[in-house]
């Protein structure tokens, strides 16, 4: 045997198997036309604990601190050694292995650091797969790539998993026993791109509780025109009126300008109308389908991940669902009239929709230059079977294939009219929209689907009034005039949604100039592969909860980012990481240069921990479980205890229900991130 294809599970296996021509099943393998195709499990090696540098770094201890490894050492998980074994002995039989697993940082990883561990010393190549359908694969066997090419990602993979390590063994280390020297019971978990996460809902919380809601007045005027009945805003002109959002803070004025201007009539000062245009929506990245799932749907952002993962794996309808990027390649034009053409055969109910497109719009979404890993989330040219996929499955399928045939339609047109009045001396504004070309708002029509509220891609014009015809000088008689008492509103708590938004959006949430000046603007906090998984570890460790659709912060939470310097809950500090880690995955930064870095701020950051004075904790997490109130108890990971639900490790889909006093677990189907 000379060419072995890695692979990163067992079902992108079987796919690739397939259109290699090696389906015959072997000892965890598929053999077959010369060639062996063998997977993981995701990773089947993880970081050694402590413990395995030194036996005396099991026990937790502020002197042992910083520990930071010179030679990093793996261990083969215990479920995953059976296949570990299976790999090792293949290996031992190629001269090339093609690395096949999911094409990003974390798929390079997890390939190499299993080559690495073997100490495979054959040839390496790459293949690099956008969707699992037979034609895309067939398409990537055609333009193997060098191992090479895509090192770079695996020292980015590497510098991460250290990085990570290195935060979460010292910094939970020293948190925690200083906290339990203070009489707190339990671990501090504290994490790289957690503990920041966590900040975000933390400081959202207490801006909210903190938020004295201030009066504003309104003046609005009921207006009938010649040519219809349309409202109109009072418009104050005294400053002295209006707060820094320009909003009439004075209560008296608007009272004085209603008795004047009761029975008047407004004369058109000026009326300006100008074409606007909308441009089609771009295609789907992760975190946005994360989002709009969220705000439509409901969904969380790690069950439209399995969702999205199971419309890619599973159904072969859409590309690969780990990506940051919203454009495509201009290459992928020719492949047009073939995705189109297996979307109709998928879904016949699209054939007025199809009709009306014109595949030889290219809209801006088309942009080599924007192109990153990958290219954005869109339908494959493959058909797929829609009676197959569930009612979750079948939204999230829909709004990935809205937003391509998106592309295939006229921009949206409206006209504009911005009008002034005069009415007794006084400035009222009013202004409308009139459509005047749908174009590709038409697939994203406003009111319920399936039950479920539909917007039009976060554009919403909602409430915008189509003024009647109005000209220069007419006059216009009051119908009604009222003062309406408006306040201040605090910001809204975080959805799932949102949080994942401020995560990408980092940046927005830094103050300080000098670090602001070292982010890109579009900094953010983890990946689109991690994103989801960070908001799940903080439910799942109590130091978040969900209230209806809402995310909030539990005492616990809000005790952890008190007790922790700014240091190492900014989001910008691992805003500017992750910017290090995609220096390396470009090539610019060696992971040596990387890592010293990392040691370098560790050490800092121990050291403020050790500077702390008492901390300001409050009780042990909570004695029920936030998701499903069962009894909570400590159980053990690599980084030491942490508190859990009693009934169910993972606490995914529990619910107490039953007589007297017994529970019993209530299953959910995959597509809901469940278990099953």
């Amino acid at each position: 045997m000379s060419r072995l294809f890695l692979c990163e599970k067992p079902s992108q296996a079987r796919d690739i198997g397939a259109v290699l021509g090696a389906t015959r099943k072997g000892n965890g393998c598929l053999q077959g036309n010369g060639v062996v195709v063998t997977w993981a499990f995701g990773h089947l090696l993880e970081q050694a604990p402590p413990e395995a540098y030194d036996p005396a770094l099991k026990r937790w201890s502020l002197d042992s601190l910083p520990i930071q490894p010179t030679q990093w050492k793996n261990t083969v998980r215990k479920d995953a050694s059976k296949q570990f074994k299976v790999i090792q002995g293949l290996l031992k039989q190629s001269s090339e292995v093609v690395v096949s697993t999911d094409a990003d940082r974390e798929g390079e990883t997890i390939g190499r650091e299993i080559l690495d561990a073997c100490r495979y010393q054959g040839r390496v190549s790459r293949l690099w797969i956008s969707a699992l359908d037979e034609a895309s694969i067939r398409k990537a066997l055609a333009s193997i790539r060098p191992g090479e090419a895509t090192y770079s990602l695996y020292q980015a993979g590497l510098g991460r998993s250290r990085a990570d390590w290195l935060v979460g063994m010292n910094l939970t280390r020293a948190f925690s026993v200083l906290a339990k020297q203070q009489g707190h019971d339990g671990v501090l978990s504290v994490g790289r791109v957690q503990t920041p996460t966590l900040a975000l809902v933390v400081r959202r919380d207490q801006e909210i509780a903190k938020f004295v809601p201030k009066p504003f007045w309104e003046v609005v005027a009921s207006l009938q025109a010649q040519g219809g009945t349309f409202q109109a805003k009072w418009l104050p002109v005294n400053a002295d009126w209006l707060d820094e959002e320009g909003r009439c803070i004075n209560q008296d004025a608007p009272r004085t300008v209603v008795a004047r201007c009761q029975n008047g009539q407004a004369t058109v000062a000026s009326v300006e109308t100008s074409r606007k245009r909308e441009a089609q929506p771009l295609v789907m990245d992760l975190g946005t389908l994360q989002q709009e799932c969220s705000k439509r749907f409901g969904f969380g952002a790690q069950q439209v991940l399995n969702i999205a993962q199971s419309l890619y794996e599973t159904h072969k309808a859409t590309t690969y669902p780990r990506t940051d990027c919203r454009y495509l390649p201009t290459s992928m034009i020719t492949e047009v009239g073939g995705v189109v053409k297996a979307l109709l055969h998928s879904d016949q109910k699209l054939s007025r929709v199809i009709e009306r497109l014109d595949q030889t719009l290219k809209s801006r979404v088309w942009n080599d230059s924007k192109i990153t890993a990958h290219h954005g989330i869109i339908p494959t040219t493959a058909s797929c079977r829609i009676d197959r996929m569930s009612e979750e499955e079948f939204r999230v399928y829909d709004l990935v294939r809205r937003h391509y045939l998106a592309q295939f339609l006229p921009a949206h047109e409206y006209d504009q009219t911005d009008v002034r009045l005069d009415l007794s001396g006084e400035t009222f504004v009013a202004s409308g929209r009139q459509v005047r070309v749908d174009g590709w708002k038409a697939l994203f029509p406003r009111g319920k689907d399936k039950g479920q509220e539909v917007d039009d891609d976060g554009q919403d014009v909602s409430g915008a009034q189509a003024l009647p015809p109005l000209r220069h000088g007419e006059r216009c008689s009051v119908t009604d005039l009222l003062v309406k008492d408006r306040q201040t509103q605090p910001p809204k708590p975080f959805t799932e949604g949102t949080l994942i938004s401020a995560m990408k959006n980092a940046a927005r949430f830094v103050t300080e100039e000098r670090l602001r000046a070292r982010l890109r603007e579009s900094a953010g906090i983890g990946t689109e592969a991690t994103r989801a998984g960070i908001i799940e570890t903080l439910l799942k460790r109590g130091f978040i909860r969900k209230k209806g659709r809402t995310i909030i912060s539990t005492p616990v939470g809000q005790g952890l980012i008190a007790a922790l310097p700014s240091q190492i809950s900014n989001p910008g500090m691992t805003a500017l990481w992750e910017q290090a880690l995609d220096q390396v995955a470009e090539g610019q930064m060696s992971l040596d240069d990387f890592m010293s870095r990392q040691t370098v701020m560790v050490k800092k950051l121990v050291d403020l921990a050790l500077q702390r004075p008492r901390l300001n904790l409050p009780e042990a997490p909570s004695e029920t479980c936030p998701k499903c109130q069962a009894k909570m108890h400590k159980r053990k990971s690599s980084i030491g205890p942490f508190w859990s639900c009693s009934r169910y490790p993972d606490c995914d889909g529990t619910k107490p229900i039953g007589k007297k006093g017994k529970s019993k677990t209530r299953s959910r189907s995959k597509s809901q991130g469940g278990r099953g």
